[in-house]
């Protein structure tokens, strides 16, 4: 699906995000805390999502905003990121980021209702590595996949200039790029142009620009480097094709971290994919350089599939009330 060119600028109110309706604070498995915010009133749709490497729940405020208050949304700081707790060292890998997500399921999507989940890149593959655990398979409604990957991330990345031309110096450069425990010191016109390459569109807004530099100059350098050496060895093929619920994929045409044939893996791999959204302007952090389309994907998903699970469930309550 081609969505034509990116929608208007917008303001910079947008990308401030909204003090949230309520904060939880949830512990995973292993007893790390994790920070959670709901947004939106508790009756509507719900929906739950996992942002990426190296951002925050502000990360999500532009799509937030356009969501408006006709959904539920919850936001949470992965480990390691935002207000969330970083673990021991041992504490750090794709069975985590699933125990993470079924912690903040529980607590926000009660027993019996369901909602959408939506994952940016690392907040993707949480997804995918959450895939056969029983808080997703009964609580999930449908799925975003937005930006991301399920495995091969070094070899398939265009980060390093001549990747494509030699693969394992291209490999070599990226497995540097993602593991190294270097502070990226204070926010200056090189590390935002950096950034910019790395992450987005060459023509994206200079405003969503200096937002993506903010949120990863905040991450802590450590755990940085943790979860880059995780992405570096991410292998999640068989989860993929575990993922049962309704899926649509989002990817951004000029994406250099995850480049869009992830997108086309990960589509043609999925039990039920039903769109695969292509945005062809856009690089790697869609969410910030398209929030309209993000925001339309993932309340078309709502708006389908919540329905039905609500149906369901009063279908199911009334044939109880029967018996």
């Amino acid at each position: 699906m081609d969505n034509g060119p990116a929608s208007p600028a917008p303001s910079a109110a947008r990308t401030a995000p909204a003090a949230p309706h309520r904060e939880l604070s949830v512990r995973s498995a292993d007893g790390t805390r994790l920070h959670v915010e709901v947004h939106g009133p508790h009756d509507a749709p719900s929906i739950v999502l996992s942002h990426g490497w190296t951002c925050s729940i502000p990360f999500w405020a532009p799509v937030v905003t356009r969501l408006g208050a006709a959904y539920q949304v919850v936001l949470y700081d992965q480990r390691g990121h935002g207000r969330s707790a970083r673990p021991a060292r041992h504490g750090y890998g794709v069975s985590a980021l699933a125990d993470d997500l079924c912690a903040v399921l529980r607590a926000t999507v009660p027993q019996g209702t369901r909602a959408v989940l939506g994952g940016h890149s690392m907040g993707g593959m949480t997804l995918m590595a959450a895939a056969q655990r029983p808080e997703v398979r009964e609580r999930a409604a449908a799925v975003a996949l937005i930006s991301t990957g399920c495995a091969d991330l070094l070899a398939s990345a265009r980060v390093v200039p001549g990747a494509a031309l030699f693969p394992r110096l291209g490999a070599a450069g990226h497995r540097l790029l993602l593991g190294a425990p270097v502070p990226l010191g204070p926010k200056t016109p090189l590390t935002r142009a950096a950034l910019h390459y790395v992450t987005m569109a060459p023509d994206a807004r200079p405003q969503m620009v200096d937002f993506c530099a903010r949120l990863v100059h905040a991450c802590p350098s450590l755990p940085r480097a943790h979860w880059g050496r995780v992405l570096a060895e991410l292998d999640l093929e068989r989860e993929v094709r575990a993922l049962e619920c309704p899926a649509t994929v989002v990817a951004g045409g000029r994406d250099r971290l995850t480049p869009i044939a992830h997108a086309h893996r990960i589509a043609a791999a999925l039990p039920d994919c039903e769109d695969l959204v292509e945005i062809p302007r856009a690089g790697h952090m869609t969410p910030l350089e398209d929030p309209a389309t993000v925001a339309t994907v993932l309340s078309g998903l709502a708006d389908r599939h919540l329905a039905v699970a609500r149906k369901k469930k009063e279908k199911d309550e009334l044939t109880r009330q029967r018996a």
